[in-house]
């Protein structure tokens, strides 16, 4: 087997799952820098206003994503079941019929995308100032859908099979070519927010490349025709798995989007302060999506092997590491909160202030709270690995009625600073849902262990 691609099934449950996830943590930092870059580079050249149009994207931007991201990790559960279990033939079909399905849902996501731009930024009462330049970044954005998709699959594929590393390398040459095309196209050809858009479709193109001429590199993965032709049984399986992940996700993102709606409503400051933060949510939430990837395959493939008691190990383990580095995160930015804060914001002092205020604010209660949402992540994600993915998407349910709620309602009683917890009751509320989800899930498997002398998934 030529590249990096290892089995979970044996072997330390905290050094896999950490080993596993520090490479996705290095290359998550990396592809948190598409945003963190675009948002330096327009809000220190273009100003409040760009900075604001960026913010008022970001939801519809994130919605699309998500649910791109939610089959490519949907399918890839399957990928490592089959993977953990030794069936590479069987494998082959499921990469296969993924790639074919994938391609399916980049068609229509482009078409769907492209569509509802301006319909969306006008319910979502964008400021009249800035709609021209929120509508513009997405349209661009949309446009790289097919790369953004072809990327999320070619990486949860190498997931799967163990490899974080191949995934890793993509985002750093990917983040190079973002930050230089952002200040070339920019700061030097002067193409404003288009020419961030662009810059990171560009680098997005260029880390689906590079997975895609690794997973060639990998063996197993020689895939015949026969390997593409559509499976009726196999294809419903897969979108099983992967339609209430993309449907969680969607179910979060139309949420923030309402949560988007009443901060536009409190003027373009208010608007980029929110942003400033909101683009540093990335950031506190990076350790723990590559803590969730990691309990995927881990959950995954030990599912695959018929090792119960090894996943309920790895999730102990998963879940004090987690915590732990939540906690030296939000240490780090309550100390540095203003410094980080500070690269986002350009105007006149009084704007700035003004801005910086509200951003702190935010993320000083954002940080506080981040333990919650590392054990969220890590839970959520176990539970995906074994195949469970009706009750994510529920807590995903439960997540937007909290969010959305507390977003309506809690300003009409404390003024603008409501809308800060609205994140904060929202992660407790699919913890609740999460945690109780994986206890039923694990008395489960091990029953069906005791009964059958011996489970295979």
């Amino acid at each position: 087997m030529a590249g990096n691609i290892k089995t979970m099934t044996e072997g330390k449950p905290l050094k896999l799952i950490f080993s596993f996830a520090l490479p996705l943590m290095i290359g998550n930092v990396f592809q948190q820098l598409y945003t963190v870059v675009d948002t330096m580079v327009v809000g220190q050249v273009l100003g409040v206003n760009a900075l604001a149009a960026l913010g008022a994207s970001d939801w519809l931007n994130w919605m699309i994503l998500s649910v791109i991201q939610g089959f490519a990790q949907g399918f890839s559960i399957l990928m490592a079941q089959e993977f953990g279990a030794g069936h590479i033939k069987r494998l082959k079909k499921v990469v296969g019929n993924a790639v074919c399905l994938s391609a399916i849902c980049a068609v229509v996501l482009l078409i769907l995308g492209e569509s509802i731009v301006v319909p969306v930024l006008g319910l979502l009462q964008t400021p009249g100032k800035i709609i021209g330049q929120s509508a513009l970044y997405l349209r661009i954005m949309f446009a790289g859908i097919p790369v953004v998709m072809a990327y999320n699959l070619l990486a949860s594929i190498l997931r799967a099979l163990g490899d974080g590393k191949a995934p890793l390398h993509a985002m750093i040459v990917a983040a190079v070519i973002n930050i230089v095309l952002d200040l070339l196209f920019v700061m030097g050809f002067r193409w404003g927010i288009a020419g961030a858009a662009a810059a990171t479709v560009i680098a997005q193109l260029s880390s689906s490349i590079y997975c895609y001429i690794h997973i060639r590199k990998v063996e197993i993965l020689s895939l015949s025709r026969e390997d593409f032709r559509l499976e009726k049984n196999l294809d419903w399986k897969l979108i099983f798995l992967g339609l209430p992940m993309a449907l969680q996700n969607a179910i979060i993102a139309v949420g923030g989007m309402i949560v988007q709606t009443v901060v536009n409503g409190f003027g373009v400051i208010f608007i980029a302060g929110f942003t400033a933060t909101n683009k540093l949510y990335g950031v506190l939430e990076v350790a723990a999506t590559s803590y969730g990837y990691a309990m995927i395959t881990y959950a995954g493939q030990n599912l695959g092997a018929g090792k119960i008691e090894r996943i309920k190990k790895g999730m102990k383990s998963a879940i004090l590491v987690a915590i732990a580095t939540a906690a030296i995160i939000a240490v780090c930015m309550l100390v540095f909160g203003h410094e980080i804060l500070g690269c986002f914001i350009s105007g006149t002092p009084e704007e700035v202030e003004m801005t910086m205020n509200i951003a702190y604010h935010y993320l000083a209660i954002m940080s506080i709270c981040l333990p919650i949402l590392y054990i969220l992540h890590v839970v959520r994600s176990a539970l995906q690995g074994m195949g469970d993915t009706l009750l994510p998407m529920v807590s995903g349910i439960v997540e937007f009625a909290m969010r959305t709620g507390t977003a309506i309602l809690l300003p009409m009683a404390i003024g603008e600073e409501g809308i800060f917890y609205a994140e904060i009751l929202a992660w407790m509320g699919a913890d609740a849902i999460l945690v109780s989800s994986y206890l039923v899930r694990v008395k489960k498997l091990d029953r069906m262990n005791k009964k059958e002398g011996g489970w295979i998934g």
